[in-house]
């Protein structure tokens, strides 16, 4: 049987290209979009893509369909299809985003806490104010979720002098300097200088942090969010941002994206929003084709036990 893989992503190419020289036997048609590939998956076996970019026409139009490879972490948009088989396997790219979601929570961080927006705004203005300059040293950083994302994230914490608790339902991880369990969120929050929601997507999580969860951070607490955008209650962290309840919000995920114009986060100046980046690399295709290569070969050989990251199968 000849294995047929449609790969729907803005480097679908790339990736192409390093799985024809690995595995010239197999076919591979490459797309930006599902549109792109939709009239030529009839055959395929496998659909490889951004797990939000994979729609249920795609996954129709597929009938021999038997693995999905998603080249992001959270595959909630596969699990909660409802036109895909329970038989077809699922695995993740679990593992390569550590660098690059950590470093995004920095950049968040880093400018609540010195005032870069403020600091451009003056250079801009060409005007001179020495402003207060807080430090992440002695601060503590509440991660909601840990696995491997985490970890990385909690050991740059760590070398930057802060306290790094982590809510789980695990007893230790490297880097956490303390471990509550999920229905101790609201003390956990109530100790966040910043707190971080790094957990997927699931009905479990939905509006996770809610109302309550907000309400027990201190004033000064900062939220910040590089999970989705569904595990926040969205009108209530509004809500609290307006009325100054909690000092900022750091959101590269939300309810609906885009984000709306309409939107009222737009206009707060307590937010900063990034358009759901924090998963994006210069070096993604060096990062996750390794794994690519593996899984492809792993399923070729009939070896689906041996595949990576396997999330469902």
């Amino acid at each position: 049987m000849t294995l047929e893989i449609a790969i729907v992503e803005d480097e679908a190419e790339l990736y192409a290209a390093r799985l024809r020289s690995e595995f010239p036997d197999v076919v591979i048609h490459a797309g930006h979009t599902a549109d792109d590939v939709i009239d030529r998956c009839g055959g395929c076996n496998v659909i490889m893509g951004l797990a939000q970019c994979i729609p249920p026409a795609l996954v129709q139009a597929t009938p021999r369909l038997r693995w999905i490879q998603a080249l992001t972490t959270g595959v909630d948009p596969l699990i909660m299809m409802d036109v895909l088989d329970p038989s077809v396997t699922i695995t993740s790219a679990r593992g390569i985003h550590g660098p690059q979601m950590s470093e995004m929570a920095f950049l968040f961080m880093l400018d609540f806490a010195r005032d870069i927006r403020a600091i451009l705004r003056d250079q801009q203005n060409r005007h001179w104010e020495r402003r207060p300059q807080r430090l992440l040293l002695d601060k503590t950083v509440v991660i909601v979720g840990v696995g491997i994302i985490s970890e990385e994230l909690a050991r740059r914490c760590k070398a930057f002098g802060m306290r790094v608790v982590g809510v789980s339902s695990r007893a230790s991880a490297d880097g956490f300097d303390a471990m509550v369990p999920r229905d101790r969120l609201e003390e956990a929050a109530g100790q966040a200088d910043f707190l971080i929601a790094i957990v997927p997507y699931t009905r479990e999580t939905h509006h996770l942090i809610s109302a309550s969860v907000l309400d027990a951070m201190p004033r000064h607490g900062v939220f910040i969010n590089i999970a989705r955008g569904p595990v926040v209650d969205e009108d209530a962290l509004i809500e609290r941002l307006r009325d100054g309840r909690i000092a900022g919000a750091g959101l590269d995920t939300f309810v609906e994206e885009p984000l709306p114009a309409t939107s009222p986060l737009w206009s707060l100046d307590n937010v900063i929003i990034t358009p759901h980046v924090g998963g994006m690399s210069d070096i993604y295709a060096e990062q996750i084709l390794p794994l690519l290569v593996h899984n492809v070969r792993a399923f070729k050989e009939g070896r689906m036990h041996d595949l990576r990251n396997l999330v469902r199968g």
